[in-house]
């Protein structure tokens, strides 16, 4: 498909094909400016400590805060919850260091696509994020950005209900203003997810600190008899497993970003392996501090457990914590563009979709349209008055393919054992965490067909997908033309143009 040259978008500048970059057309051919050798890449930006900002402030989202009573419906007591939270985090953590050998022996972004792609080929992979595409990352979006949108407003309407529609217009402009950013700058995304995830730190150690307190003080009755009368069984198990791994789930965010990350060899595992410690231990000390605070029952009657929580031990200091709440939500919308819309950029580098998503914007040096790809739909399931059960049948599909793609770090193992390895993990790690989520997918074809019945359908239909947009060659020559004008017209308007190279 053709694109716009250079030239024809940046008319004050001449296009030099040698160096991907641009002269100033009063400047003389012999002498180029500076900005000649300026490469139309994606750089560099992400350092070990913006990493960390990316997984932490992606990981804590609203659903430590807000609804963390998941786990605990699906087991019944305080010791199997917390057991839950710590078996969770432990598989989370076994994802994350197989995830690292991945994204330093596979130095291209992407995730689980790219990873799927290099192991199992391009159909899975297409499917895979045929999928995140139409669903899950639009409705995951849209849930995460309508929890900043209530808890940011909250503080004004306070005990008042929010008006529906006032909430989805907040959230509406939530969305666009990161949109905006991502588009905007990588290092002013980067600086604001460092500074969103302190706040989102803050907010647990709010909770922490007067939770072991009172705990310290002797205010140990919810923990008597932590065992009695569990309740966990194979048909609660799966939901417990989605509503745990669902609060951890975003350890693998800096893979998307791979390509962008500084001495990835080092930092990558580095940067996992702190924030997959900080929050483990942090999610673990904030249940334990609701549960000193609140008995199973209260805990289950809540709405928003951190809100509850701080009403009861803050006083006026509570009216904080809904805005610690929004910022949070808010560092996740963040880190979740800013990392997913590297995957279309890759996906749509290797053919799977639209050109456009692949470019670049020639001064700002983002993926601008792989970023407002989502914008549409999202502002779409806002409006949608079931999202929560669409993100309850999708979350089969997610860990289907995470335990997918870290089954193929296991058969690249044995199909390239030559392949460079500067991260390696012991082989019983990838084994235990595909073979558990393997094994959980399974059990709830069991315990919720009709949910995971949905979730088969949609994905189905990126087979009949990949045939119809990526194996299909002879399409009409009206559609090619009508494609290679729409791909123009866009270069134009956003000021786009194809990466230079990228890495292999």
């Amino acid at each position: 498909m053709s694109t716009v040259p250079v030239s024809t978008i940046c008319s004050e500048e001449r296009y030099n094909p040698d160096t991907c970059g641009y002269v100033p057309s009063n400047t003389d051919s012999g002498q180029p400016s500076k900005k000649t050798h300026e490469k139309v890449v994606l750089k560099k930006k992400v350092t070990l400590l913006r990493g960390i900002s990316i997984i932490i402030g992606t990981i804590i989202g609203g659903g430590i805060f807000i609804s963390p009573k998941g786990i605990l419906q699906h087991t019944g007591t305080v010791g199997m919850a917390l057991v839950m939270w710590t078996a969770c985090g432990v598989l989370s953590l076994f994802g994350a260091l197989s995830y690292a050998e991945l994204g330093t022996s596979i130095k291209k972004s992407g995730a689980h696509y790219v990873y799927i792609l290099e192991a199992f080929g391009p159909l899975l992979a297409f499917v895979r994020v045929w999928v995140e595409l139409i669903v899950i990352r639009p409705a995951a979006t849209a849930v995460i950005s309508l929890a900043f949108g209530q808890y940011i407003l909250q503080p004004l309407f306070m005990p008042c209900e929010i008006p529906e529609i006032l909430v989805k217009i907040t959230t509406t402009i939530g969305i666009t203003v990161i949109m905006y950013i991502n588009c905007t700058s990588v290092s002013w995304t980067a600086r604001l997810q460092i500074s969103l995830t302190f706040c989102k730190l803050v907010a647990i150690l709010i909770i922490i600190i007067p939770g072991m307190v009172l705990l310290f003080k002797g205010e140990t009755q919810n923990f008597s008899q932590p065992f009695q009368q569990a309740e966990v069984s194979l048909m609660g198990l799966p939901l417990a497993f989605y509503s745990g791994m669902y609060a951890y789930a975003g350890w693998f965010y800096m893979n998307f970003v791979t390509e962008e990350v500084e001495n990835p060899q080092k930092n990558i595992p580095l940067a996992i392996c702190i924030s997959m410690a900080v929050v483990t231990v942090g999610y673990i000390l904030t249940n334990v501090a609701y549960f000193v605070v609140m008995s199973p029952k209260e805990l289950l009657a809540s709405e928003a457990v951190a809100v509850t929580f701080a009403e009861r031990l803050l006083g006026k200091f509570s009216i904080a914590v809904p805005v610690l709440v929004a910022l949070s939500c808010f560092g996740s919308m963040n880190g979740g563009i800013f990392a997913v819309s590297r995957l279309f950029f890759v996906a749509s580098r290797e053919g799977h979709l639209p050109e456009i998503l692949s470019m670049i914007h020639v001064h700002k040096h983002t993926p601008l349209p792989a970023t407002i790809v989502l914008y549409p739909t999202t502002v779409f399931m806002l409006f949608v008055s079931d999202i929560y059960s669409l993100l309850n049948f999708m979350s089969f599909v997610r860990w289907l393919f995470i335990g997918l793609a870290v089954a193929g770090l296991i058969y690249m193992r044995h199909k390239r054992p030559d392949m460079p390895r500067p991260f390696k993990v012991p082989l019983f790690i990838p084994v235990f965490f595909a073979l558990t989520c393997l094994f959980i997918v399974a059990l709830s074809l069991y315990s919720d067909p009709v949910n995971t019945g949905i979730g088969f359908a949609i994905t189905l239909t990126g087979f009949p997908a990949y045939y119809l947009f990526v194996v299909w060659d002879n399409k009409p020559k009206w559609f090619r033309r009508l494609m290679s004008s729409m791909t123009k017209t866009l270069q134009i308007i956003l000021e786009v143009v194809p990466t230079e190279n990228h890495q292999d």
